[in-house]
Parts: C-alpha cells; sequence; structure tokens
C-alpha cells in the first residue's frame, strides 16, 4: 500500500493512524477480501485527520476520516462525527452537494478512535481554486452560499442544540449551555473564562429574549469557504460540494458561523443576501447576536489553544470584552 502521511509533530492535536489500522479499516467497510493500493492523508481540515484512499482494481476514490482520541476532545466539541452522522438526514434537500456516508464504526476497536467512510465529492478545495478567477465573478461564489445556506436553514429541527442527543426544549437552555461548556473547556486548559461566564450569566438573565427564537431550525455550524469544493474547470466557480459538516445544531439561523462570515465584510459576499434574502434585524435580533459573537470567539479561543496560537488566544479577550460593554 501507498500510504502518504502528512508530518506532524508528535505533539500536534491531529495524529495519523498506522497502515495497518487504515488497513483494517477498510476491510471492516469493504469487506475481508478488501486490499488498498493507496491512503493519502489531506490537509486543510483541523480536526479529524482525513486521507483519501484508493482500493485495489477500483476507480472511485473514497475519504476516510477519523476522529480526534476521545480524551482529547474538549467537552464543547464531544464526539463531533456522531453528530455529523445524525445530520445526515437534514441534509437530504442538498442531495449530491454532500457527501454519502458509506460506513461508520463507533466500536472504537481500531485505533481507539471514532471513523467513518465517506464518498469523495468532485473538485477542488475553495481556498486552493477560488482565487484563480477575478474577483468580479467571486459574487457568484457567495450567492450560491447563499442559497445553500437558505436552504440548510429551511430545515425544521425536533429539538435545540446540537443534532445528536437529546437536545434541549428551549434556545436560551441550548444557548447557554453551550457557552458553559466552552467556559468549562477554557477553564480547564488553565485560561481565563471568566468572560464568557459573564455573558452566560447575562444570557440567562435575559432568556425570554433568546426564547423569542421558538422554532428550532436546521444549522451547519461551519459552513464557509473553507467547507466548500468548487468545479476544477468552470470558467465561473461552482460549488460542487460541501464538507465536515460536524457542528450542525438547531436554533436560531442567526446563530449560524456562516451568518457571522456573511456579515464579516462588506465586499463580494454581500451577494449571499441577494439569495439568502435579506437580514432585518431587531433590537432583539441584534441583541441576540451579540450572545451568538461571543459564542463563536469562545469557540475561536479554544481552537487558537489548540493551534498552539497564544496570540490569537489573548486577541479573543478583547473582542470579547468589546461584546460585553455592549451587552451590559
Amino acid at each position: 500500500m501507498d500510504l502518504r502521511p502528512i508530518s506532524r509533530d508528535v505533539h500536534a492535536f491531529q495524529q495519523p493512524v498506522t497502515g495497518e489500522d487504515i488497513q483494517h479499516i477498510a476491510r471492516r467497510a469493504f469487506g475481508k477480501a478488501a486490499r488498498l493500493a493507496s491512503a493519502v492523508e489531506l490537509g486543510g481540515g483541523m480536526y479529524n485527520t482525513t486521507y483519501r484512499i484508493n482500493l485495489d482494481g477500483a476507480q472511485e476514490s473514497f475519504i476516510l476520516r477519523v476522529a480526534p482520541a476521545p480524551e482529547i476532545q474538549f467537552a464543547s466539541e464531544h464526539e463531533l462525527m456522531r453528530n455529523e452522522y445524525a445530520s445526515v438526514p437534514y441534509f437530504a434537500a442538498l442531495g449530491d452537494l454532500v457527501p454519502r456516508v458509506l460506513f461508520a464504526d463507533w466500536s472504537r476497536e481500531i485505533a481507539g478512535r471514532d471513523w467513518m467512510v465517506q464518498s469523495h465529492l468532485p473538485g477542488v478545495p475553495a481556498p486552493e481554486r477560488l482565487g484563480a478567477y477575478s474577483r468580479d465573478l467571486w459574487p457568484g461564489f457567495f450567492a450560491q452560499l447563499g442559497q445553500i445556506a437558505g436552504r440548510v436553514h429551511s430545515v425544521r429541527g425536533p429539538h435545540f442544540g446540537p443534532v445528536a442527543g437529546a437536545g434541549y426544549p428551549t434556545w436560551s437552555a441550548a444557548v447557554i449551555a453551550s457557552i458553559t461548556e466552552i467556559a468549562d473547556d477554557v477553564s480547564r486548559l488553565g485560561l481565563d473564562a471568566a468572560d464568557l461566564r459573564k455573558v452566560a450569566d447575562i444570557a440567562a438573565e435575559h432568556g425570554k429574549v433568546l426564547d423569542e427564537v421558538s422554532e428550532p431550525r436546521l444549522l451547519t455550524g461551519d459552513l464557509w469557504t473553507v467547507n466548500t469544493m468548487l468545479d476544477a474547470h468552470s470558467p465561473k466557480p461552482l460549488i460542487t460540494g460541501i464538507l465536515d459538516l460536524d457542528r450542525t445544531l438547531f436554533g436560531d439561523p442567526d446563530a449560524d458561523w456562516t451568518i457571522r462570515m456573511a456579515t464579516a465584510k462588506h465586499d463580494e459576499r454581500a451577494a449571499f443576501w441577494d439569495t439568502y434574502g435579506p437580514r432585518r434585524l431587531s433590537p432583539a435580533a441584534a441583541w441576540r447576536g451579540l450572545v451568538y459573537e461571543a459564542r463563536h470567539l469562545g469557540s475561536i479561543r479554544l481552537e487558537r489553544h489548540r493551534l498552539n496560537n497564544p496570540d490569537g488566544v489573548r486577541d479573543t479577550y478583547q473582542s470579547v470584552a468589546a461584546v460585553l460593554a455592549q451587552l451590559a
């Protein structure tokens, strides 16, 4: 087998699995006679360890994603791969834009980690392809993202909170629990989480404003440019797939990462709203947006710590302080 891992520091969060484990995975997923021709680790993602695998005698490639070891996962990111698996039926309306799950194994008998095998989506990662187009074509890309996000946000859910699990009966309960989990993770790292706990307290004090959101809708959790694939040969940006939908939840569409990114700058991404629909912010919605921003910043703090970016971690404290000044 041609095994091509990415060279990583022994202390890096993402860690490879052995060639023997990958062969074992292939036999479990495709049958005892399956033999791997190659396994190439893919970069780009920052959480799961991902391989493009090929079987002897097969033309089609597959994607193997291996979750981090359970003991190194943050509580606020607990079993994200299982959450993605539970989300699959809710993404049915997106058809072949999302990969098919061909096999999933939560037994942890191989490498002590969850893993799944998915279909290989056509195209090239958008970060590698979008820059090849002139910027006057970029609005078309963001218009497609707006249409996709709108379709996702139209899906109704049975509860608030992560797709997997029992969830919460109210949006305020889900938001407060999420911020508290993030704060607990920050504290376990030895970092100051007082600012995030203050946000959780304010959210609890004004829970009725959060609970104006009474219908849970599906949120992608992480969809933006880095999670999209583009056609390799199209004369203009054409989205062929979306990836890594493991942070899905049910709640207020305004709380989605996609909406945060769409509003972050006034540039070509303004075309997002042409297909998604106009955004009309009431004072209550604007206030909720501040709470959501604090939650996003808490997650960013954790990710920057995981990536050994202390300056980035420090920056989040200033950003949360700015949010708190507006919430107070």
